[in-house]
C-alpha cells in the first residue's frame, strides 16, 4: 500500500464511534478573532460571548485525557499531565530552525510544533497515529491557524514519505518500539543528508553496552520493549547509521514534570513509582531517566 492510500484509509479512524462524537464538538465552535501566545502556556484569549466559552470548555474537557501542553484556551487552562515545556526549554538552545523543514514523530496533540512557529521554519510536519491526538491538536490549531502539516502516520511511514526534513525530532518514542535499530533507520531515511535528529529516551545507567528488557511493563507501561546504557544507545545510533551522537542532557523524571491532574484519566507518575523508594519503579525497576541526544545523518 502506498503513503496516500494509507493516510485516506486513516482518515477514516476520525469517524470512530469515539472520536466521531468530538470531531461533532469541534464543528461546533465558531471561528473567531484571538490572540496567540506561543510561551510555557500556549495561551489563546480574545473576546468571545460566554456560549462559545462554553463550547469551547466542554469540547476541551471531552478530549481528555491531555497528556502534553499545558494549553490556556479564553481562560480554560488545560492543565496537562506533562509539562511540556520543560522538555521544549531544555532542548531549545542546541536547535536553529529557521528557514528548516522540521517533523515531531509521535507528535501528540502538536504541543511542540505549536511552539517552534516561533522559530520560522519552513515548514512543520507531525506524525501520531491517534485520532484523540489529531482532534486535540485541530481544537488547539483552530484558533492558531498554524501551517502545520498533522499526518496520522508513525515512524515506520518515514521511509514512504515524499519529504524528507532538515531536522527531526523524537521524543518518547524509541523505547515503544520492539526494534530500536530499524526504528533508528527510518528516522536516518527521514532525513536530508546532513540532518539532525534530536532523540529522547529512556535509559539506566551503567558501563555496558546492555539494555534492561522489562517483563510485563515498566513504570506500568506496558509497551516498553528495551531501555538501553547510553553506550548500549549509542550503539543502536551507529548501527543505524547515525552519527556524531551529543549527549545534550540525562535526568531523572520528576513530579515537577510529569503528574495527575484532573484533565487527564487515570494514574501518573505517582502511581507508577515505589511507594517506599521513588529510586524504583512498581516493578522494582530503577525509576524512568532520560536521555537527550543529538544525531546526524551523514
Amino acid at each position: 500500500m502506498n503513503i496516500e492510500s494509507i493516510k485516506k484509509e486513516r482518515q477514516k479512524w476520525l469517524e470512530w464511534k469515539n472520536i466521531a462524537p468530538l470531531r461533532q464538538l469541534l464543528a461546533k465552535i465558531p471561528k473567531v478573532e484571538c490572540e496567540v501566545e506561543l510561551g510555557d502556556v500556549i495561551r489563546v484569549d480574545g473576546e468571545i460571548d460566554e456560549e462559545t466559552k462554553r463550547v469551547v470548555e466542554e469540547a476541551a474537557w471531552a478530549m481528555r485525557p491531555w497528556r502534553k501542553g499545558p494549553f490556556e484556551l479564553f481562560g480554560t487552562f488545560i492543565d496537562s499531565e506533562w509539562r511540556s515545556y520543560i522538555k521544549y526549554n531544555l532542548l531549545e538552545p542546541h536547535f536553529d530552525l529557521r528557514g528548516k523543514d522540521l517533523a515531531d514523530i509521535g507528535c501528540n496533540n502538536g504541543y511542540y510544533l505549536f511552539r517552534m512557529l516561533s522559530h520560522s521554519p519552513a515548514s512543520l510536519t507531525g506524525f501520531d497515529p491517534s485520532p484523540l491526538f489529531k482532534t486535540q491538536f485541530d481544537l488547539i490549531d483552530r484558533f492558531v491557524q498554524s501551517s502545520i502539516t498533522y499526518e496520522l502516520l508513525g515512524v515506520e511511514h518515514l521511509p514512504l514519505y515524499p519529504k524528507r526534513f532538515d531536522t527531526i525530532f523524537c521524543l518518547g518514542v524509541l523505547y515503544h518500539r520492539s526494534d530500536p535499530v530499524a526504528t533508528l533507520k527510518w528516522l536516518r531515511q527521514g532525513l536530508k543528508k546532513g540532518g539532525e535528529l534530536f532523540l529522547d529516551t529512556f535509559y539506566i545507567e551503567g558501563e555496558e553496552p546492555v539494555a534492561l528488557c522489562p517483563a510485563k511493563t515498566y513504570s506500568k507501561i506496558p509497551n516498553v520493549h528495551f531501555v538501553p546504557t547510553i553506550l548500549a544507545l549509542r550503539n543502536w545510533c551507529e548501527s543505524a547509521g547515525l552519527e556524531e551522537f551529543e549527549v545534550l542532557a540525562t535526568k531523572p523524571t520528576t513530579f515537577e514534570e510529569q503528574r495527575k491532574t484532573k484533565w487527564i484519566e487515570g494514574q501518573s507518575l505517582e502511581d507508577f513509582l515505589d511507594p517506599k523508594d521513588p529510586t524504583r519503579t512498581i516493578e522494582g525497576y530503577p525509576a524512568p531517566r532520560r536521555v537527550y541526544v543529538k544525531l546526524r545523518r551523514p
